[in-house]
């Protein structure tokens, strides 16, 4: 039996060329509704479950990194199938490499991983409607307000 600190679940892309695993739990899960992540994605918002670098293993395939600007102007570093060009994580110029922000879409079972909070609500498209209660705000957030203590701790072992 797996438990959430030895296994989480595995993904990959489109054309399988690239899998990996996700050997623990998230520590948050996004649904961003800013511009950049619908121009992004070409859809109305990214979902993006944040973990550590080092549980997110890959098991095939040697994803190509694609530098994109990002509105912070730190930068993201997306980590693409170089066959079918899905994306399947980002680590964004804040987070350093040592914070993934693995795309949920892109899990085998993403019904395992939904958001915990919608940030930059204020630039949603106005006929997406969240679930009544859903934690939302209009930009961001700080993390000391809003994650969980032991994703805090997680978080805090990183260094960020």
């Amino acid at each position: 039996m797996t438990t959430p600190e030895s296994f989480f679940g595995d993904g990959g892309c489109t054309c399988r060329a690239v899998r990996y695993r996700m050997t623990r739990a998230p520590m948050f899960v996004h649904c961003c509704h800013c511009r950049w992540c619908q121009r992004e994605t070409g859809a109305s918002f990214a979902l993006n479950a944040l973990i550590e670098t080092s549980r997110v293993v890959l098991l095939s395939g040697e994803p190509e990194i694609v530098v994109t600007p990002s509105n912070s102007g730190k930068g993201q570093r997306v980590a693409r199938c170089p066959t079918c060009r899905i994306a399947v994580w980002s680590n964004y110029g804040g987070g350093a490499d040592v914070l993934r922000f693995v795309r949920v879409g892109t899990l085998d079972d993403p019904d395992r991983a939904p958001p915990d909070i919608h940030i930059f609500t204020a630039s949603k498209q106005p006929w997406v409607v969240l679930p009544p209660g859903a934690r939302a705000v209009d930009a961001y957030y700080k993390s000391s307000e809003v994650w969980p203590k032991e994703s805090l701790e997680r978080k805090s072992a990183l260094g960020l």
